[in-house]
């Protein structure tokens, strides 16, 4: 009978150590997570003790450090290195350290703008979230058509900005200035928000605006249409392949 290399069986025990390990990281980076998204907006709380933002602090750095290890593994573990530095999951691991490795080369300014790169950490959560992973292979597949929706979606904007500036640029030439003042009113108008901070008062620029207010909810109905679409053929693919319970 052929008996099994012992190199073999020293890869199998390897790679299951090396599993342990990648469960224990990830349970571990879960409740880091969860710690420092209940931890970061207590900075932005006013009249704590010295106390309490000097151990925020400590937290930031510990947490950052832990961030930093977890990348490093993630790297050394991952079986094509290059694959995973330049995948989501690999940039997004990237991005929430950056700000770590260049803070001290930062001035001020920079240094405000390098701090809200921080809330990359939340995404770092998608990792661990089956509906979440769902999604973005919905996304995924439904690209080409989100392509298409997005172009139209574009072309509808710059008509829609065009359009209300030629009829509210004489009655407002300071709310629509330019076809760039326009934009505004017409992202606002199309995707259905209404702030209502820019408006029109001319007669054909209600009638436009009624116009580009019916587009924008065929608009969104069109994208949930995609993204729903897209997210039940994924549900159907991953009911199918997983294994069904057989009768005992």
């Amino acid at each position: 009978m052929a008996q099994s290399a012992p190199g073999a069986s020293k890869m199998e025990q390897r790679q299951t150590r090396k599993d342990r390990v990648e469960r224990v990281v990830d349970t571990g980076s879960i409740w880091l997570i969860v710690a420092y998204l209940l931890l970061m907006p207590l900075e932005t709380l006013g009249g704590l003790p010295a106390a309490a933002y000097a151990a925020l602090e400590r937290f930031e750095i510990t947490a950052t450090c832990l961030f930093i290890a977890e990348y490093c593994f993630r790297v050394w573990a991952a079986d094509r290195k290059k694959e995973y530095v330049l995948s989501f999951y690999g940039i997004v691991d990237f991005i929430a350290i950056f700000p770590a490795l260049v803070l001290p080369m930062a001035g001020m300014q920079e240094l405000r703008a390098l701090r809200l790169l921080r809330l990359f950490r939340v995404t770092k959560a998608i990792r661990y979230s089956r509906a979440a992973r769902r999604f973005g292979r919905a996304l995924a597949d439904a690209r080409e058509e989100m392509v298409i929706f997005l172009s139209a979606t574009a072309v509808l904007l710059y008509v829609a900005s065009v359009g209300i500036y030629h009829f509210e640029h004489e009655a407002q030439p300071e709310a629509f200035a330019s076809v760039f003042h326009a934009w505004w009113w017409a992202v606002a108008t199309l995707m259905t928000i209404g702030y209502g901070d820019v408006y029109p008062i001319t007669t054909g620029g209600r009638i436009f605006t009624a116009v580009i207010a019916l587009l924008g909810l065929g608009t969104v109905a069109t994208l949930t249409g995609i993204v729903a679409s897209a997210l039940s053929k994924v549900k159907r693919e991953a009911e199918a392949d997983s294994p069904k319970k057989r009768p005992e």
